[in-house]
Protein backbone atom coordinates (compact mmCIF):
# COMPACT_ATOMS: atom_id res chain seq x y z
CA UNK A 1 0.00 0.00 0.00
CA UNK A 2 1.04 3.03 -1.25
CA UNK A 3 0.19 4.97 1.75
CA UNK A 4 1.05 2.64 4.96
CA UNK A 5 3.66 2.77 6.68
CA UNK A 6 3.32 -0.49 8.37
CA UNK A 7 5.58 -3.03 7.60
CA UNK A 8 6.66 -4.00 4.21
CA UNK A 9 5.54 -7.42 4.76
CA UNK A 10 2.06 -6.35 5.42
CA UNK A 11 1.59 -6.06 1.51
CA UNK A 12 3.91 -8.12 -0.10
CA UNK A 13 2.86 -7.77 -3.46
CA UNK A 14 2.46 -3.96 -3.42
CA UNK A 15 6.10 -3.52 -1.74
CA UNK A 16 7.88 -6.00 -4.30
CA UNK A 17 6.32 -4.62 -7.65
CA UNK A 18 7.35 -0.71 -6.07
CA UNK A 19 10.99 -1.50 -4.38
CA UNK A 20 13.18 -4.66 -5.68
CA UNK A 21 10.99 -5.91 -8.81
CA UNK A 22 9.59 -2.49 -9.96
CA UNK A 23 10.71 -2.63 -13.17
CA UNK A 24 8.38 -6.00 -13.61
CA UNK A 25 5.40 -3.88 -12.20
CA UNK A 26 2.87 -3.33 -15.02
CA UNK A 27 0.30 -0.73 -13.82
CA UNK A 28 0.10 2.66 -12.20
CA UNK A 29 -0.36 4.12 -8.38
CA UNK A 30 -3.74 2.91 -8.15
CA UNK A 31 -3.26 -0.76 -9.00
CA UNK A 32 0.31 -3.03 -9.74
CA UNK A 33 0.36 -6.09 -11.07
CA UNK A 34 3.73 -8.82 -12.65
CA UNK A 35 3.18 -10.13 -16.04
CA UNK A 36 0.57 -12.61 -16.24
CA UNK A 37 3.46 -14.88 -18.02
CA UNK A 38 5.09 -14.50 -14.25
CA UNK A 39 2.82 -14.78 -11.92
CA UNK A 40 -0.86 -13.27 -11.59
CA UNK A 41 -0.29 -11.50 -7.99
CA UNK A 42 -1.34 -8.05 -8.02
CA UNK A 43 -2.35 -5.09 -5.16
CA UNK A 44 -3.93 -1.90 -5.24
CA UNK A 45 -3.36 0.89 -3.43
CA UNK A 46 -6.21 0.71 -0.92
CA UNK A 47 -9.58 -0.51 -1.12
CA UNK A 48 -11.41 2.20 -2.93
CA UNK A 49 -13.21 1.43 -6.24
CA UNK A 50 -10.57 3.51 -8.33
CA UNK A 51 -7.92 1.17 -6.69
CA UNK A 52 -9.65 -1.52 -8.37
CA UNK A 53 -11.40 -0.10 -11.43
CA UNK A 54 -7.56 0.36 -11.84
CA UNK A 55 -6.83 -3.24 -11.50
CA UNK A 56 -9.54 -4.59 -13.59
CA UNK A 57 -8.21 -2.27 -16.41
CA UNK A 58 -5.20 -4.72 -16.45
CA UNK A 59 -6.79 -7.89 -16.82
CA UNK A 60 -8.08 -9.75 -20.04
CA UNK A 61 -11.38 -11.57 -19.63
CA UNK A 62 -8.97 -14.70 -18.59
CA UNK A 63 -6.60 -13.66 -16.49
CA UNK A 64 -7.03 -14.07 -12.28
CA UNK A 65 -5.41 -11.69 -10.05
CA UNK A 66 -4.33 -13.07 -6.92
CA UNK A 67 -3.72 -10.57 -3.93
CA UNK A 68 -2.06 -10.81 -0.18
CA UNK A 69 -3.83 -8.31 2.28
CA UNK A 70 -3.78 -8.17 5.63
CA UNK A 71 -7.73 -7.97 5.55
CA UNK A 72 -10.37 -9.42 3.41
CA UNK A 73 -10.94 -8.19 0.11
CA UNK A 74 -14.62 -6.99 -0.40
CA UNK A 75 -14.15 -6.28 -4.48
CA UNK A 76 -17.02 -4.04 -6.35
CA UNK A 77 -18.95 -4.50 -8.85
CA UNK A 78 -17.00 -6.00 -11.95
CA UNK A 79 -15.33 -8.91 -10.20
CA UNK A 80 -15.53 -12.37 -8.98
CA UNK A 81 -14.38 -13.79 -5.85
CA UNK A 82 -12.81 -16.95 -7.20
CA UNK A 83 -11.15 -17.98 -3.92
CA UNK A 84 -10.68 -16.37 -0.31
CA UNK A 85 -8.69 -18.36 1.98
CA UNK A 86 -6.10 -17.77 4.48
CA UNK A 87 -2.23 -18.12 4.58
CA UNK A 88 0.74 -18.01 7.23
CA UNK A 89 3.46 -15.47 6.37
CA UNK A 90 6.21 -17.40 7.72
CA UNK A 91 10.23 -16.01 8.29
CA UNK A 92 13.54 -17.34 9.42
CA UNK A 93 15.80 -18.58 8.21
CA UNK A 94 15.65 -22.52 8.20
CA UNK A 95 18.03 -24.32 9.77
CA UNK A 96 20.64 -26.15 7.71
CA UNK A 97 20.26 -29.50 6.28
CA UNK A 98 23.08 -30.85 4.61
CA UNK A 99 22.96 -32.20 0.82
CA UNK A 100 24.58 -35.85 2.18
CA UNK A 101 25.72 -36.23 -1.29
CA UNK A 102 22.09 -35.62 -3.25
CA UNK A 103 23.67 -33.33 -6.28
CA UNK A 104 21.49 -29.94 -5.75
CA UNK A 105 21.60 -28.46 -9.44
CA UNK A 106 20.46 -24.44 -10.49
CA UNK A 107 17.85 -24.50 -12.86
CA UNK A 108 17.12 -22.37 -16.16
CA UNK A 109 15.17 -21.99 -18.85
CA UNK A 110 15.53 -25.15 -20.03
CA UNK A 111 14.11 -26.87 -17.30
CA UNK A 112 10.90 -24.87 -17.72
CA UNK A 113 8.78 -28.00 -19.23
CA UNK A 114 9.83 -30.06 -15.79
CA UNK A 115 9.55 -27.16 -13.62
CA UNK A 116 5.93 -26.77 -14.88
CA UNK A 117 5.06 -30.41 -14.82
CA UNK A 118 6.55 -31.22 -11.05
CA UNK A 119 4.36 -27.47 -10.20
CA UNK A 120 1.56 -29.09 -12.09
CA UNK A 121 1.52 -32.72 -10.18
CA UNK A 122 2.27 -31.18 -6.47
CA UNK A 123 0.30 -27.95 -6.39
CA UNK A 124 2.59 -25.74 -4.42
CA UNK A 125 1.25 -22.41 -6.07
CA UNK A 126 1.11 -20.45 -8.87
CA UNK A 127 4.17 -21.45 -11.58
CA UNK A 128 4.16 -20.23 -14.97
CA UNK A 129 6.39 -19.97 -18.10
CA UNK A 130 8.61 -17.12 -16.45
CA UNK A 131 8.16 -17.54 -13.15
CA UNK A 132 11.88 -18.80 -12.88
CA UNK A 133 12.89 -14.90 -13.91
CA UNK A 134 11.88 -13.98 -10.41
CA UNK A 135 14.91 -15.55 -8.61
CA UNK A 136 17.09 -18.62 -8.10
CA UNK A 137 15.36 -21.93 -8.41
CA UNK A 138 17.64 -25.07 -7.23
CA UNK A 139 16.48 -28.91 -8.46
CA UNK A 140 17.34 -32.34 -7.34
CA UNK A 141 17.30 -34.66 -10.45
CA UNK A 142 17.02 -38.27 -9.99
CA UNK A 143 17.99 -40.91 -13.30
CA UNK A 144 17.66 -37.46 -15.04
CA UNK A 145 13.94 -36.61 -13.95
CA UNK A 146 12.88 -33.34 -11.86
CA UNK A 147 12.12 -34.55 -8.52
CA UNK A 148 12.26 -31.99 -5.82
CA UNK A 149 12.29 -27.80 -6.08
CA UNK A 150 12.28 -24.45 -4.53
CA UNK A 151 12.90 -20.95 -5.26
CA UNK A 152 12.43 -17.48 -4.77
CA UNK A 153 9.72 -15.32 -6.27
CA UNK A 154 8.74 -12.16 -4.10
CA UNK A 155 11.48 -9.55 -3.38
CA UNK A 156 9.87 -6.89 -0.82
CA UNK A 157 12.71 -4.55 0.01
CA UNK A 158 15.38 -6.51 1.72
CA UNK A 159 13.23 -9.97 2.13
CA UNK A 160 13.11 -12.84 -0.46
CA UNK A 161 10.22 -15.26 -0.49
CA UNK A 162 11.00 -18.63 -0.93
CA UNK A 163 8.40 -20.60 -3.29
CA UNK A 164 7.81 -23.60 -5.28
CA UNK A 165 8.89 -25.79 -2.56
CA UNK A 166 7.62 -29.17 -3.70
CA UNK A 167 8.79 -32.67 -3.84
CA UNK A 168 7.50 -35.40 -6.36
CA UNK A 169 5.01 -37.91 -4.74
CA UNK A 170 7.70 -41.33 -5.26
CA UNK A 171 10.45 -39.50 -3.72
CA UNK A 172 9.41 -37.73 -0.63
CA UNK A 173 10.42 -39.13 2.82
CA UNK A 174 13.84 -38.47 1.94
CA UNK A 175 14.53 -34.87 3.00
CA UNK A 176 14.56 -33.22 -0.20
CA UNK A 177 12.33 -30.29 0.17
CA UNK A 178 14.67 -29.74 3.87
CA UNK A 179 17.66 -29.17 1.74
CA UNK A 180 16.43 -27.21 -1.01
CA UNK A 181 14.76 -24.94 1.65
CA UNK A 182 18.26 -24.78 3.27
CA UNK A 183 19.87 -24.34 0.10
CA UNK A 184 17.82 -21.36 -0.91
CA UNK A 185 17.52 -19.66 1.85
CA UNK A 186 21.41 -19.87 2.18
CA UNK A 187 21.64 -17.78 -0.91
CA UNK A 188 19.21 -15.04 0.44
CA UNK A 189 21.20 -14.43 3.25
CA UNK A 190 24.44 -14.25 1.70
CA UNK A 191 22.84 -11.19 -0.01
CA UNK A 192 21.77 -9.65 3.17
CA UNK A 193 18.07 -10.45 2.58
CA UNK A 194 15.77 -11.82 4.82
CA UNK A 195 14.18 -14.93 3.84
CA UNK A 196 10.06 -15.55 4.27
CA UNK A 197 7.00 -17.68 2.51
CA UNK A 198 3.28 -17.56 2.75
CA UNK A 199 1.83 -21.15 3.41
CA UNK A 200 -2.42 -21.73 3.48
CA UNK A 201 -3.45 -21.13 7.22
CA UNK A 202 -5.01 -25.52 6.46
CA UNK A 203 -1.66 -26.48 5.75
CA UNK A 204 -1.05 -27.55 9.25
CA UNK A 205 1.87 -30.57 8.25
CA UNK A 206 3.76 -27.68 6.06
CA UNK A 207 3.37 -25.11 8.73
CA UNK A 208 5.09 -27.53 11.66
CA UNK A 209 7.75 -28.83 8.85
CA UNK A 210 8.29 -25.07 9.02
CA UNK A 211 8.43 -24.27 12.74
CA UNK A 212 10.37 -27.45 13.10
CA UNK A 213 12.88 -25.99 10.77
CA UNK A 214 13.27 -23.01 12.89
CA UNK A 215 11.14 -20.71 11.02
CA UNK A 216 8.37 -18.58 12.92
CA UNK A 217 4.61 -17.30 11.89
CA UNK A 218 4.41 -13.37 11.27
CA UNK A 219 1.06 -12.74 10.72
CA UNK A 220 -1.98 -13.98 8.74
CA UNK A 221 -2.96 -12.91 5.56
CA UNK A 222 -5.94 -12.81 3.54
CA UNK A 223 -5.20 -14.73 -0.15
CA UNK A 224 -7.82 -13.55 -2.27
CA UNK A 225 -7.99 -14.45 -6.19
CA UNK A 226 -10.51 -12.42 -8.01
CA UNK A 227 -11.37 -12.82 -11.88
CA UNK A 228 -13.07 -10.21 -14.17
CA UNK A 229 -17.06 -10.56 -14.11
CA UNK A 230 -18.88 -9.29 -17.42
Amino acid sequence: MSDSPGHPLDYPIWTALTTTQQALAEGDARAWRYPTEITPFAATADMSPESFAALRALMSPQDIAVLFTPDAVNPPAGFKVALADTGEQMIGTPVETPANGVDIVTLGVEDVPAMIELTALTKPGPFSARTHELGTFLGIRVDGQLVAMAGERMKPAHYTEMTAVCVHPSHRGRGYGQMLLSAVSRQIVARGETPFLHVFTSNHSAIALYRRQGMEIRRRLHVTVLKKED
